[in-house]
This record gives structure tokens, C-alpha cells and sequence, in this order.
């Protein structure tokens, strides 16, 4: 089994994990803290399909600004006392050691991939993950779903502004 293959299984394993983890999180904030570790594990995954573009685009867009506006709204709601509902248990202590071992089994395999130079990429990454050829395959071989998205997206949008209007009028 190759490194990507091991890799691409951790990140896939540790996605269902903390997929799993965030449904059934009775509190809003580990389970906003489970979502980012998900994103995280997701932008694994596209790292090891060659896709770095949407890797840096899943950190930035989802873990970044968005679980950010997510955790504000958790905040702004007041959602119960955290305090309360957070209680100290064998199971966390163990899940942190688990956590831990699979972090440094990563570090320990990216070490090991770079002293024997299997961490090079192929020579065709560079073109399959960057920002044209992305582009070219959006406009050229996906143009209809990516419009029919762009209409879906503006008829949220006037659906949003409508109902806000009848709030303000209420």
C-alpha cells in the first residue's frame, strides 16, 4: 500500500469519525469543533486525490470564515450554559490519546516519505489541481450545473430578502 492510499484511508476513517462525532454532540460547540476537524479531514482528502486548490479553498472558505460566522451565531444565541453540560470523563481522556496516536502516526509517516522521496508529486499535480484547469472544466464541461447553481444561490437569496422584509413590516 502506498503512502497516498494510507493517507487517503486516515483522512476518510478520521472524516466518518468526526462526522459521526458532530451529529451526536449534544452540545453546539464541540459539535462546531467536531465540523472543523471534518473540514480539516476533508481537505486531507483532497490533498490526496491532487486537488490542491480545493484543499486550500476547504480550509479557507469552510474552516475559516464560515465554522468562524457559525461559532458567533452559536455565541450570539446563548445556547445554555456550556459549563453545565460539559462534564469530565474517561472517554475524553481516551479520545485525546487516540487523537494524539493517529497524529503522530501522520507525523511519523510525512517524516518518513520525506527522507525516502516518495512525498514528490507527479509531474501531471501541477496542472490537474490548479485554479485553470479548474476553471477550464467549470466553464467548458460543467456550465449548465454550475448556472443552474448560480440561479439556485440567487433565488436564496430573494427568498431571504423577502421573509426579512415581512419580519420588518410585522
Amino acid at each position: 500500500m502506498s503512502l497516498a492510499t494510507a493517507a487517503f484511508f486516515v483522512f476518510a476513517v478520521g472524516a466518518i469519525a468526526t462526522a459521526i462525532l458532530m451529529i451526536t454532540r449534544k452540545s453546539a460547540i464541540p459539535a462546531a469543533l467536531c465540523l472543523i476537524t471534518h473540514f480539516f479531514c476533508l481537505s486531507g482528502l483532497y490533498l490526496t486525490l491532487q486537488a490542491q486548490l480545493l484543499a486550500a479553498l476547504q480550509i479557507l472558505v469552510y474552516a475559516g470564515a464560515i465554522m468562524v460566522l457559525v461559532v458567533f451565531v452559536i455565541m450570539l444565541l446563548n445556547l445554555g450554559d456550556e459549563a453545565k453540560a460539559v462534564k469530565q470523563s474517561q472517554l475524553r481522556s481516551v479520545l485525546i490519546l487516540v487523537a494524539a496516536g493517529v497524529m503522530g502516526l501522520q507525523l511519523f509517516a510525512f517524516l518518513l516519505a520525506q527522507q525516502s522521496g516518495r512525498a514528490e508529486l507527479p509531474p501531471t499535480a501541477m496542472l490537474v489541481g490548479s485554479v485553470g484547469e479548474l476553471g477550464r472544466v467549470l466553464y467548458t464541461e460543467y456550465l449548465f450545473p454550475f448556472e443552474a447553481v448560480s440561479l439556485l444561490l440567487l433565488a436564496a437569496v430573494v427568498g431571504a430578502v423577502v421573509i426579512s422584509k415581512r419580519r420588518l413590516e410585522d
